[in-house]
């Protein structure tokens, strides 16, 4: 039986922009995408999504799933930053000054009350946090984060572009394939990205994210090296260490 995994690209405040939820499922070393979960609103409507997605087995969260200290950033960011941040993939800091009611936090203790265990043991239900920017790094062996959403449209399209191919690309990797069915193919689109501007621009990277997302999770299904920095009980990154194809020459 194969296994259903979700990746979310969780915005940190949901009520006011979308999150991306990328569904798959994952059969030895074959991770196939099936369904993708866009303009999602507030936790509400993402736990409804979650819900809906029959036997799912694991769950990767992309934003601040626990939070425990008042200010300034988590041990887990310091850690990764001095890490990662080198290679221009630090971390913005989280804390419960600045998001009392996280939207993250919130989720994380929904999928831990339906069984889901943050780091949890692959046999059972499992969520974990994740951070994109570092995990693109190491699977692509990047050296520094590749830039897909800074500066004007021209660049936000390029950088798009570049890793909509890198994902592609992942369907010949040996270490675990990504199979992109063709309906999701318009995500993929040189042509259609380089037409993209404001809000569509801004929901196709929240797809893409979640495809990240959703390929970190089946990295974390299928056992392979990883790093996680923090702590479950006060919060923590998981970052997957395994190179799964060659250098992109991306930056």
């Amino acid at each position: 039986m194969p296994t259903i995994l979700a990746g979310i690209d969780l915005a940190w405040v949901s009520t006011r922009n979308p999150t991306a939820i990328a569904v798959g499922s994952l059969s030895g070393r074959t991770l196939v995408l099936q369904t993708l979960l866009t303009d999602l609103f507030g936790v509400e409507q993402i736990v409804s999504g979650l819900s809906a997605i029959k036997q799912l087995h694991g769950v990767t969260v992309d934003g601040p799933t626990v939070v425990t200290n008042a200010t300034g950033r988590r041990s887990c960011e310091n850690q990764l930053t001095m890490e990662y941040g080198g290679r221009k993939a630090g971390c913005h800091a989280t804390n419960l000054s600045r998001y009392p009611e996280s939207d993250g936090v919130a989720l994380g203790n929904w999928l831990q009350s339906h069984g889901f265990r943050h780091l949890g043991d692959r046999a059972g239900r499992w969520q974990l946090e994740c951070y994109p920017h570092p995990a693109l790094i190491e699977i692509f062996r990047l050296e520094e984060r590749h830039l897909y959403k800074k500066g004007g449209v021209g660049q936000k399209r390029d950088g798009q572009i570049q890793l909509a191919n890198m994902l592609l690309r992942l369907g010949s990797s040996p270490v675990l394939s990504l199979q992109i069915p063709e309906q999701f193919g318009a995500h993929f689109s040189q042509s259609r990205i380089s037409e993209l501007r404001g809000g569509a621009l801004k929901h196709n990277e929240d797809a893409l994210d979640a495809i990240v997302c959703l390929y970190i999770a089946g990295l974390y299904q299928a056992g392979y090296g990883s790093k996680v920095f923090g702590k479950a009980s006060e919060g923590y990154i998981y970052v997957p260490q395994v190179h799964c194809i060659k250098a992109t020459g991306a930056s």
